[in-house]
């Protein structure tokens, strides 16, 4: 673990906080019009297209499965981390866990108080709605071999590539004391829990060296260049190195517009979701010029919105994020203590590990 000054610290948990809040803020802002073509969300929205929250699911600033998953991946990489002190080490194994409780939210009323495994963030009411989740998502956690792990050689839904895997990814672009490449392979290892496609499990993990880059106080293209690096030493990379060099291409284009969004794909598919967050990301004028630019096109736009949030978060902090749009935002106090919280494990987590509040709240074993 790295020695952290205290402005490091401060550096580390804003970057941290603006990631995940970011990501949800993206979220909430495509879930209203995720389903809509484009001409569709200009006739009801005006020419512009959506320029805040529009109601989805009962109200304003509502988060979907993106965001839900994000924070599930949080939750097992920060058991994962007590696991390790505990002389277990499997992260993949943690984060699989993770995710068969945020299954459980799909399917379930509400939290099961019998079950001592859920600790702080499989109790918390708000999480047990269904925001569209990906089918992928959802049968490669459920069935009778739901307890298999997925594995590269052994995946999960060999045949997909949907979005669902790179929408929840960016946690570990956030493990900055990890070397890059380290990065991409755990990203990679829990993709493949759910999506088995080469492309679905590359894009996740070219996606999460990108947030790494970024939390690490590098730029955008750094971390493009780097992630295309990783790409190029891994068989049936093609997609996914093509969509993001054509991310770079609409850059240089010209202007940032919908339209070069729109020829960038819908976002259904990982490398599609990939290229488009990174384009609006690499182009963002501001924050919120970001976000609505990858939420305004005819396809997926709460994980377009997602993505390129992350990235955005990432690389400025929570501070640089648009104050109305965080006000509003549904989930903003877990959000914000779980981000607080995987901060306070990766810099203090052998002070914190053994004592009676962290273990109630992460369980391991």
């Amino acid at each position: 673990m790295p020695l952290w000054s205290r402005a490091q610290q401060q550096d580390y948990r804003s970057r941290v906080r603006g990631c995940l809040l970011g990501g949800a803020v993206g979220d909430a802002l495509g879930a209203g019009v995720e389903f809509d073509s484009l001409e569709k969300i200009r006739a009801a929205h005006g020419a512009l297209g959506v320029t805040g929250y529009v109601p989805a699911y009962g109200r304003r600033g509502a988060v979907t499965d993106d965001t839900q998953m994000s924070l599930f991946t949080l939750d097992g990489l920060i058991r994962a981390h007590i696991s390790r002190d505990a002389g277990s080490w499997h992260p993949p194994t943690d984060v699989h866990r993770a995710y068969l409780r945020w299954h459980a939210t799909q399917h379930d009323w509400g939290p099961d108080e019998r079950r001592a495994d859920l600790g702080w963030l499989g109790r918390q009411e708000w999480l047990y709605a269904q925001r569209a989740p990906g089918q992928a998502c959802l049968t490669g956690l459920s069935g009778p071999d739901a307890e298999r792990l997925g594995t590269v050689d052994a995946p999960r839904n060999p045949h997909s590539k949907g979005c669902g895997t790179v929408m929840r990814a960016a946690p570990f672009g956030l493990l900055t004391a990890w070397d890059p490449a380290l990065v991409f392979q755990l990203a990679v290892e829990c993709s493949v829990l759910t999506h088995g496609h080469p492309t679905g499990y590359l894009a996740a993990g070219a996606f999460a060296v990108i947030v790494h880059a970024v939390a690490r106080g590098g730029t955008l293209e750094e971390g493009v260049h780097l992630a295309l690096a990783l790409l190029s030493e891994r068989p049936s990379h093609e997609e996914t190195t093509n969509a993001l060099r054509a991310a770079l291409d609409a850059v240089r284009a010209g202007g940032p517009s919908a339209e070069r969004v729109e020829a960038l794909g819908e976002g259904w598919v990982a490398e599609e979701a990939l290229a488009i967050g990174v384009y609006c990301a690499l182009v963002a004028e501001d924050v919120k010029a970001g976000l609505l630019l990858a939420v305004n096109h005819s396809g997926d736009s709460d994980s377009t919105g997602s993505i390129c949030g992350n990235l955005l978060g990432a690389l400025h902090g929570e501070t640089a994020l648009p104050a109305d749009l965080v006000a509003e935002l549904e989930g903003r106090g877990t959000i914000l203590e779980l981000a607080d919280d995987f901060a306070l494990e990766l810099m203090h987590g052998p002070e914190l590990h053994g004592t009676p509040g962290w273990t109630e709240r992460y369980p391991v074993g």
